[in-house]
């Protein structure tokens, strides 16, 4: 078997170099790699360029500064601490944004990867800016620019939109937009933020449920994807290693709303994946699932009206980049229902060693399977 990682410390991204054409990953020949959750930094000033004159003040403002492209009021990021020392990992890659779409073609072709599904950086900082129909503002202007971008990249570069997910009617209003501009999916918060008399929206509620008639009449998958949530209690020492470890594993929640919540009964042509926290995750989230509902069905005012393994298998997927643990359970999981990424630029991507990760999947799944995996269901996913 492959050594999944190079020798020595992979470290920071923007040192790192392609390699997969010296590198046989065991693909069948004319495989299209598809990377199923890469990241995209915004470099132009868009917010301010597209707000109206009267508005401009209110503008988040985008600038570089130290290696990385910062987000907020001039002079005053809203994005610190961490966030912003991973950003100066990778944010001085030639593709790291959306200035570049060449040279980011080019290097995800340097590290085997022909496509990708690419989800915002630093524009997640705004995610919970306090004036909502600034917000929609600002998500209709992202949508644009990504939507361009992908427009540029000639089929290589897909972009994750975003909406307003506290109204109805600025959900129907959002996701008429985005579709009209060509993206396939949207990102979907995992803490959606309070509504507006200071209470905490909550996804599987009553008052929810017209956002959610939006959202299946749409006919757009919906993506979650980790990194909003921190430690509540910081960690003193490596606090980057400790966040990053509660980040992967943040999905229980939002996952247990589907199904214990009752929103994918009342919405079951919905199709939900989980990106960027594996998939070793499922199986235990699974088992777990399925003891609470034998242990706690009396107490429950809505009965599920599937077993927690219905709505895993018909309605959610979720992607990887490198989980051995995972790839062992494959059978149990579903082949279809996991999706290979390089997460690229991330510190955490496989950008510099795909390859090997790639070689891993086919040495776990074979070469047959490894083309679903690698490239087949992202695209199924994605309707394209």
């Amino acid at each position: 078997m492959t050594s999944l990682y190079p020798a020595g410390p992979i470290g920071a991204p923007k040192h790192r170099h392609g390699q997969a054409t010296a590198f046989d990953t065991g693909l069948p020949a004319g495989t299209e790699v598809f990377s199923a959750d890469n990241h995209i930094s915004v470099a132009d000033d868009i917010f301010y360029q597209h707000f109206p004159d009267d508005l401009k003040d209110k503008a988040p403002r985008i600038w570089y500064e130290d290696g990385a492209y910062l987000l907020g009021p001039p002079g005053n990021s809203m994005v610190v601490g961490d966030f912003s020392a991973v950003l100066m990992q990778y944010d001085d890659l030639a593709g790291a944004a959306t200035n570049n779409i060449e040279a980011r073609i080019r290097e995800l072709a340097d590290d085997g990867v022909d496509k990708e599904l690419a989800f915002p950086n630093a524009v997640l900082a705004l995610f919970h800016y306090p004036d909502k129909e600034l917000r929609e503002r600002i998500f209709r202007i992202y949508n644009e620019h990504i939507a361009d971008v992908q427009e540029r990249s000639n089929g290589h570069c897909y972009g994750v939109g975003l909406i307003n997910w506290w109204d109805p009617r600025g959900a129907r209003r959002t996701l008429e937009e985005l579709k009209s501009l060509g993206l396939k999916t949207f990102l979907m918060p995992i803490s959606p933020g309070n509504d507006d008399h200071g209470q905490i929206i909550d996804f599987s509620s009553t008052e929810m449920s017209a956002v959610w008639d939006e959202i299946e009449a749409a006919g757009l998958p919906v993506t979650h994807h980790i990194g909003e949530s921190q430690p509540k209690c910081p960690s003193e020492v490596n606090s980057v290693a400790v966040a990053m470890m509660v980040n992967i594993d943040s999905f229980r929640e939002m996952f247990s709303k589907y199904v214990f919540g009752g929103i994918l009964d009342r919405h079951p042509s919905l199709r939900v994946g989980w990106f960027e926290g594996g998939i070793s995750w499922v199986l235990p989230a699974l088992q777990d699932a399925e003891h609470v509902l034998a242990s706690y069905q009396h107490m429950l005012k809505h009965q599920p009206e599937h077993e927690p393994r219905y709505y895993w298998d018909t309605h959610m997927c979720a992607s990887f980049m490198v989980d051995g643990l995972g790839l062992k359970q494959i059978d149990e999981i579903g082949i279809d229902k996991v999706m290979w990424s390089s997460d690229y630029p991330h510190n955490e991507s496989t950008f510099g060693y795909s390859e090997r990760s790639l070689a891993a999947v086919v040495d776990a799944l074979g070469p047959e399977d490894a083309v679903r995996v690698v490239g087949g269901n992202i695209r199924n996913f994605l309707g394209i």
